[in-house]
């Protein structure tokens, strides 16, 4: 009897240490923050931390301020805040409760084809926007369709959307993004606000970038910083990207230009004016060598391209016609690797038009 007894009482037991020990686990790690990348968490959280943007950011505070939205399209050069932008404005316009509701986001990696707008897009569009925050501010009566990578959209998708939007329009907006306003159809760009993001200035850049910074205990030299916004073009993800990569490469030590000149995947000056000076030898197995040893060093030709445009440009030591004849052969060159081509050949077919161009004279 007393084994009978024993019996249910060391079986409870176990159950309940289980409990304790999984709960233990559980609030041991919702203590650890969860590593994110940079460029999620500083992302802007609301539309005034936005950078540069100025006309957009002046008229999404007028709609927050109780005023109604348009239909947005939003273009521009990749990392310049447009999804940030859109995304800042939909929560402080919904809150946090409200915004998984109201907020119906599709992005080049789903699948957007006609189906998915005549279905998805319109089952979502033709729901009744209710409910009211819990803050108590004032929640407006629509809902938020975000379309990011638009241009990639097909035409007969763009068509069905088109229809979607009309009569949708007292429940929804849309905010279409992209970075060639080209590949939106006509009637799509009538219908929608038009914004251009620009190229974040280098000035805005270094701030940003020291901030982040300074946040997270990065030593890194003012022209480090200012090689980091060179590189970047006006990306501003790119260049938080790569000042990640470079944290984690020199492990707590200072970042240099040499470092993000590795990250960045940008070709050394030494490399290219060692490649400008065979092509002033006219030796033909001189340049060879330079440009296998250039592919087996792992650089990109297309990357190569880009340089080389700038230094000739800026180059003195060309007359206007040696750089018209190298310019146009590097546009012919950047369209050929674009397709698909050889890097080797085309390295080659670049190289012995610089030489021919630089030995004529």
């Amino acid at each position: 009897m007393q084994a009978f007894l024993k019996g249910p009482a060391s079986i409870s037991t176990k159950p309940v240490a289980a409990k304790e020990k999984s709960a233990a686990g559980s609030s041991g790690e919702g203590k650890r923050t969860k590593p994110i990348p940079w460029v999620e968490k500083y992302r802007p959280k609301n539309v005034d931390e936005v950078a540069f943007q100025d006309e957009v950011v002046a008229v999404l505070k007028k709609s927050l301020e109780g005023a109604d939205l348009p239909n947005l399209l939003f273009y521009g050069p990749p990392g310049t805040g447009k999804t940030s932008t859109i995304l800042a404005a939909a929560r402080e316009l919904f809150g946090p409760d409200l915004f998984r509701q109201r907020v119906l986001e599709l992005n080049a990696s789903d699948e957007r084809g006609i189906q998915v707008i005549r279905e998805k897009v319109k089952a979502f569009a033709q729901l009744t926007a209710s409910g009211s925050r819990s803050d108590g501010k004032m929640c407006p009566p629509f809902k938020i369709v975000i379309l990011d990578e638009a241009d990639s959209m097909t035409s007969a998708a763009q068509a069905a959307l088109r229809r979607t939007m009309e009569k949708e329009s007292k429940t929804t907006r849309f905010c279409l993004i992209c970075n060639y306003i080209s590949r939106i159809i006509e009637p799509l760009t009538s219908r929608c606000s038009k914004f251009r993001f620009k190229p974040l200035s280098d000035s805005i850049q270094q701030e940003r970038l020291l901030d982040v910074s300074e946040k997270e205990h990065v030593k890194i030299s003012n022209e480090a910083v200012s090689y980091l916004v060179k590189v970047s073009e006006g990306d501003l993800r790119k260049a938080i990207t790569f000042l990640q990569s470079a944290t984690r490469l020199m492990g707590g030590k200072e970042i240099t230009e040499k470092i993000i000149t590795e990250i960045a995947g940008v070709i050394p000056k030494e490399t290219i004016d060692e490649l400008l000076l065979g092509c002033q030898s006219g030796s033909f197995e001189k340049l060879e060598t330079l440009a296998k040893n250039l592919i087996n060093e792992g650089f990109a030709v297309a990357q190569l391209v880009n340089q080389l445009h700038d230094v000739v440009v800026e180059s003195k030591d060309y007359s206007d016609k040696q750089k018209s004849a190298i310019v146009e052969k590097l546009a012919e060159v950047d369209k050929c690797l674009a397709d698909g081509a050889d890097e080797f050949l085309q390295l080659m077919s670049l190289c012995a038009l610089v030489m021919q161009q630089l030995t004529q004279n």
